[in-house]
């Protein structure tokens, strides 16, 4: 592809929120008649420049240009104007409307100062056709599938701007016969001369209708590639960070052998949910940690979500013990015995304005009821208790949480569900955002746990801390888990390999 042929150019893209940077120097082209994936794992930058290019934000440096000329949208509306349309993953329609409504909102032709309802019918019918829609416009569009509502959105964004289409998350609702529906589609543009960006998460999918790839990390340009001519594999390694190499773990042999040959008390089979995650066998044994690997997307918290009780499994059983349990709520989870440490610490895992000692108390509380509050005396006792064997700092239970350091944050997290004794806890992402001595505190906590006999499931994006503190790896893609990896398998060469394998292709 030439200069010539460039639809849309970002060049040195730089933007910063309260002084820290999301994204710097970042360059981006989009060549007319190609469908573009953009990707990078989570704080990649990837939502932040889309919104540059959409006009939702405003860049603090570089240029933008579109058709060769220097653009500087302001808003959406304005990029629409452009000629750079957007649909987002959760389609931002009207479903109390119908077809035809949605498709000419705002912009509804008239007739003698009335809408003109003959007309509007027939352009959105002309309009569709070229979709391969054809459908009553008249019906309300709830009452169409998440698909359908998909193209439907997607022949508003063109109609309205009709050079760029970016497409966030397109699939992430759809099945596989679904997604060759809309991969169909856009083959069909891209043929007309349209741009397309496509942020997705499905390795399998992007190599399936994309012509090139600009992965982002950190806020920072890794590189655009041809997919044809760049290997999955090294697709991965520029988006997680990391040349290829032999990492082996250093556990103990003996530890392997009890955690291999000890009976698994708590057990999983064919545990799923249709859209989240699909049917798996999972065996959890004492003293074990067993990883969870994947890309972003691929499935890793929706897993833990469903082990937790947050989801609830459409499929397979659940036994502790060799007794049934439902995990219908995380409060089923707590009274089998599970606790659960989520990767966003700051939304899901403290309450900000809540103190130490609130923080830490609020699993045992839940588990004991609400109708029976904990004691101040026992609060503050179970908070000095962890403050001092985890070494929380400050060392002042009553002080806010929101006012901790995230490694401190994350310390009070892990003490709240030590409090309930718990035979299964769940990491998701625990050393994320912290620095580097928290980081190894932690992981030497896990391997204590580990020591005293705990069943630890433990979600990282850092592989080599993984083959460091994992007995066994399941790995995951596409919202399957695809392998496990034990022993000496346990490598990060071993768990690219997995993630990068084409086999497990759902929808292509």
């Amino acid at each position: 592809m030439s200069d010539t042929n460039s639809l849309l150019e970002a060049r040195g893209i730089g933007k910063a929120f309260l002084g820290i940077t999301a994204l710097e120097g970042v360059d981006f082209t989009l060549e007319r008649g190609e469908i573009h994936a953009l990707l990078g794992e989570n704080g990649a930058g990837k939502s932040t420049l889309i919104k540059i290019l959409t006009g939702v934000y405003s860049r603090d440096h570089g240029t933008m240009r579109l058709d060769g000329a220097e653009v500087t949208p302001s808003s959406v509306a304005e990029a629409q104007g452009l000629g750079i349309g957007t649909v987002y993953q959760e389609v931002n329609l009207l479903e109390n409307l119908t077809v035809a409504e949605n498709l000419f909102l705002g912009r509804q032709p008239r007739r003698f100062g009335l809408i003109d309802r003959r007309e509007m019918r027939r352009r959105s019918k002309a309009l569709l056709e070229r979709y391969g829609l054809d459908i009553d416009v008249d019906a309300l569009l709830s009452t169409y599938s998440v698909a359908i509502r998909q193209l439907v959105a997607i022949a508003r964004a063109v109609d309205l701007s009709g050079k760029v289409l970016v497409l966030d998350e397109p699939t992430a609702s759809l099945d596989a016969h679904e997604v060759e529906m809309l991969f169909t589609v856009l083959r069909r543009l891209r043929e007309e001369g349209l741009g397309i960006i496509i942020i997705t998460h499905f390795l399998n999918q992007v190599y399936a209708v994309a012509d090139r790839v600009t992965v982002l990390r950190n806020g920072r340009l890794v590189g655009t590639r041809k997919l044809a001519e760049l290997p999955r594999l090294e697709l991965i390694s520029m988006m997680l960070g990391r040349e290829l190499q032999h990492i082996t773990r250093e556990h103990q042999a003996q530890e392997e052998t009890v955690a291999s040959t000890a009976e698994a008390p708590i057990r999983f089979s064919g545990y799923g949910k249709r859209g989240s995650v699909a049917p798996f066998d999972l065996d959890i044994r004492p003293g074990e940690v067993v990883g969870v690997a994947g890309l972003l997307g691929s499935g890793r918290t929706e897993t833990a979500f469903l082990l937790f009780g947050i989801d609830r499994a459409d499929s397979g059983t659940a036994t502790v013990d060799n007794q049934h349990v439902a995990l219908s709520s995380p409060e089923a989870a707590i009274a089998s015995g599970f606790g659960f440490c989520p990767e966003e610490r700051k939304t899901d895992g403290i309450i900000g304005d809540f103190s130490v000692a609130d923080n830490i108390a609020l699993a045992v509380q839940a588990r004991q009821g609400w109708a029976k509050p904990i004691s101040s005396r026992e609060k503050a006792a179970l908070a000095e208790n962890f403050i001092k064997s985890l070494d929380i700092r400050p060392a002042d239970p009553n002080r806010q949480m929101k006012f901790l350091s995230g490694g401190n944050q994350q310390k009070a997290i892990l003490a709240r569900w030590l409090a309930t004794e718990p035979r299964l806890l769940i990491l998701d992402e625990p050393t994320r955002g912290i620095d580097i001595g928290a980081h190894a505190e932690i992981l030497k906590m896990i391997e204590k746990l580990c020591a005293d006999g705990m069943s630890l499931v433990v979600i990282s994006s850092e592989l080599e801390e993984l083959t460091a503190i994992a007995h066994r790896v399941i790995v995951l893609s596409d919202r399957k888990h695809i392998a496990e990896l034990k022993g000496d398998r346990v490598t990060a060469d071993n768990i690219m390999q997995a993630i990068a394998a084409p086999a497990h292709t759902e929808a292509a």
